[in-house]
């Protein structure tokens, strides 16, 4: 089987269009990477869809739009909407070509809107071409891609995804099967159906000088071949600018319904809007789940993927979503959550947006605490009483387990994968969500009248809060550790003996020894989560000030700023996080500190994308997004670290 020519995706989504359904992520040169249907997790069927032109007399062969050096590319977002234009202008050819690239809200149409202008001052003659290559849910074997008349398009499809792709003009050509080698040529040989996964379309144009001349091009999903034509034959009998009307008035509704940000600075609320429109994108319509962000390696090959539900993150996000005044989206999710939980009463790392645990490694015991404090934060929100009695069975079997996964020796959760899933211990991280959780479900309990439920836990908490002070503060050094009974290999023990610290070795039930340092000494931004979001104690307590200017002094990048996630971090380079820097700012906000803390806020502000989308990492030599993007959570600790500086009136 022929595999389409086509490079590596890079890891970095530039820009992304979607609907809560259907999601498209796209490069600065508009070229589509990925595409997601029916849900916004998985499956990914697109393994290429690229446009080219060949104009007549001054072309030998198809010049495509992504091949960057022979072209100039401009791009935004239609404000306050999810639509994206870019530009390409050509640097050598009377040419430019805009694509206005949106999603219809619940109809699963994705339109490419293509405007081609002739800038010289002679008619030209245009081949266009649009290559789509299909690898349906992420699979190389018995694609099919044929030739439809009643649509004039092509109908991809494997199993019970179809995706049609047609235009609104009539084709001049079209070719199946080593369609994007033939369309170089800047011909096509109209191959009718292959069991392969490419197919392109073209269109013959004549411009005359200085006018532009139009092609929308539309994308439909159904689970059946009579499905996608269907919506296709639909999707045509609709002008392209209704869609467009539609589709503008959506997101400006959406927008209006929410909470605005009080400040006069436009580039902060530029990123506050676009933040809130990266809400809807990254929530499933169907089932409420929220991804952490857009995939992007999809073959695992730098990280573990991230097209996940984690209830760390969702926590982090609803939070946010109810201080913008998205309150539905919030409630949504935690009625997710009630099927997500495992009959045990926990949560696991991270799920599939259907329910079921996706590929894991291992218990995070903040992830089922997060859920059960961030339930209660949306009540505090929004005071609905109907809310905590639908999820008061989740609650109870919920708490029921952290009750018994706390270790007797040390007061604290017993070992399990820390927030950032590199290791495994009894983390103070892990042991605030869970003070936080059990203390939430206290108030729960409390507010529906249980209250010998609500006094047991709440007897619980402050045990919890109590060994967290007693075992995981560090007098000698003046701030809290990271941890205590960290799991690390034997030579990590050896080495910490001759240092002159604490380690163990224990021997399970099978004759296996693991070894352990008793402390855990890294310095480490999670670290302020004692204080935000769980409370464990406030701001303005001495060890808690020490600590976070221990972070800072010690995670600060040295050359381009912002914060590491901790000490000598070194995932993807060991460079600061927008999460890690915001989260400080919300500690200095606490503090009263605001200068300090807006120096955080805005570094942030100034190392979002061109499109306003805030990555999870920005290179530490260059200043440049280095790794995800958008990052959910990121936008979440911007919403909030904006409320909090406009709350005390310091933007």
């Amino acid at each position: 089987m022929k595999i389409s020519p086509v490079t590596q995706k890079p890891y970095i989504n530039d820009a992304i269009v979607g609907n809560s359904s259907m999601l498209v992520a796209l490069g600065k040169n508009g070229e589509i990477y990925r595409l997601w249907w029916p849900h916004i997790d998985m499956p990914q069927h697109i393994e290429a869809m690229k446009t080219g032109i060949y104009i007549e007399g001054f072309t030998s062969e198809t010049v495509w739009l992504h091949e960057d050096q022979k072209w100039s590319y401009e791009q935004h977002y239609i404000p306050k909407t999810n639509i994206l234009k870019t530009k390409a202008t050509a640097l050598h050819l009377p040419i430019e070509i805009t694509s206005t690239d949106f999603i219809v809200p619940d109809q699963d149409i994705f339109i490419r809107y293509y405007q081609l202008t002739n800038t010289s001052k002679q008619a030209i003659s245009i081949r266009f071409f649009v290559y789509a290559s299909f690898t349906i849910t992420e699979n190389r074997f018995y694609n099919t891609v044929m030739y439809d008349s009643k649509i004039d398009g092509l109908i991809y499809f494997r199993h019970q995804y179809c995706f049609a792709l047609a235009g609104e003009n009539a084709c001049t050509g079209y070719d199946i099967g080593n369609a994007f080698s033939q369309a170089s040529k800047g011909t096509l040989l109209g191959n009718q159906i292959g069991m392969v996964p490419d197919g392109t379309l073209g269109y013959n144009f004549k411009i005359d000088a200085g006018k532009t001349v139009s092609l929308p091009i539309y994308l439909t999903a159904g689970s059946t071949l009579h499905e996608a034509r269907h919506q296709m034959t639909q999707a045509k009998r609709n002008a392209v600018e209704d869609y467009l009307q539609i589709t503008q008035s959506y997101w400006h509704q959406y927008l209006k319904e929410t909470k605005p940000l009080v400040t006069n600075h436009s580039k902060v609320k530029q990123i506050y809007e676009r933040s809130l429109l990266v809400f809807k994108l990254m929530t499933d319509k169907k089932t409420g789940a929220v991804i952490a962000a857009p995939e992007f390696d999809e073959a695992y090959t730098r990280c573990g993927g991230y097209a996940y539900c984690w209830g760390r993150d969702a926590a982090y996000i609803t939070t946010a979503f109810d201080c913008a005044g998205l309150h539905q989206l919030s409630r949504d999710f935690y009625r997710w959550t009630i099927k997500a939980q495992d009959p045990d009463g926990s949560w696991q790392q991270r799920h599939y947006h259907d329910g079921r645990l996706a590929p894991s490694w291992g218990l995070q015991i903040d992830e089922g605490a997060s859920i059960l404090w961030g339930m209660y934060q949306h009540y505090l929100a929004t005071q609905d009483l109907a809310f905590l009695k639908e999820v008061w069975p989740t609650v109870q079997k919920g708490v029921t387990f952290l009750l018994h996964y706390l270790d007797s020796e040390t007061g604290l959760p017993l070992p399990s994968n820390d927030l950032w899933e590199e290791r495994k211990g009894e983390h103070t991280y892990s042991a605030a969500a869970v003070y936080g959780g059990i203390k939430g479900a206290a108030a729960i309990a409390k507010t529906l009248g249980e209250l010998k439920i609500a006094e047991e836990w709440e007897k619980v908490a402050a045990q919890i809060k109590q060994a967290i002070e007693t075992k995981t503060y560090n007098k000698e050094k003046n701030h809290f550790y990271r941890g205590v009974k960290l799991y690390v290999d034997q030579e990590k023990v050896r080495q910490a003996e001759n240092e002159g610290k604490i380690a163990f070795t224990e021997t399970d039930e099978k004759g296996y020894t693991r070894y352990f340092l008793l402390y855990d000494e890294t310095i480490d931004i999670s670290l302020l989560g004692l204080t935000i979001p769980f409370e464990v104690l406030e701001a303005i307590d001495p060890r808690m000030m020490a600590t976070a200017d221990a972070i800072e002094k010690k995670c600060t990048s040295p050359i381009i700023g912002g914060i590491l996630r901790y000490e000598n971090d070194s995932y993807i380079g060991g460079n600061p996080w927008i999460i890690a820097t915001l989260w400080l700012a919300q500690f200095r906000i606490k503090q009263g500190r605001y200068e300090e803390a807006k120096k955080h806020f805005f570094w942030a502000v100034n190392h979002a994308t061109h499109l306003d989308l805030l990555p999870e990492q920005i290179d530490k030599q260059t200043g440049e997004t280095a790794w995800v993007v958008p990052l959910t959570w990121s936008h979440a600790m911007f919403v909030l670290t904006a409320h909090m500086l406009a709350e005390v009136g310091e933007i």
